[in-house]
């Protein structure tokens, strides 16, 4: 199981490699954790101090949830041996389709490349 130390990783630090699952499931806690601010946003009257309260949250895990979407889209990347500045198309409507599927459907680089010694582990120095 992991430990704090292993999801703040996943979450917001840039270095090292995923593999396709981790990205995935990675890519779908973080939609969910957008999706339920909103949720509960539509269920509340408009204008009412409880609706405002939802908005500021679903804001903050909005701006939290698009870095860590690129910060798994970039270890992804280098899981396949692409530079993580490539993650910026993922921000290109039609495209960030398009690459959203290549990067959960190509498998990884096997064995150790210059981004990392194994997958869904940080870059050791």
């Amino acid at each position: 199981m992991p430990d704090g130390s292993d999801l703040i990783w996943l979450f917001f630090k840039a270095s090292g490699r995923v593999s396709r699952a981790a990205y995935f499931l990675g890519g779908l806690l973080v939609a969910i954790i957008q999706a339920f601010p909103l949720y509960r946003f539509t269920l509340v009257p408009e204008g009412t101090t409880e609706s405002n309260m939802w908005s500021v949250i679903f804001f903050i895990a909005f701006i939290a949830s698009l870095w860590s979407n690129v910060v798994l889209a970039v270890k992804r990347l280098h899981d396949l041996d692409k530079p993580g500045v490539a993650a910026l198309v993922l921000f290109v409507p039609v495209v960030s389709i398009i690459a959203f599927l290549v990067l959960c459907l190509f498998p990884g680089q096997p064995g150790p490349n210059r981004y990392g010694k194994r997958t869904n582990a940080p870059a050791e120095p």
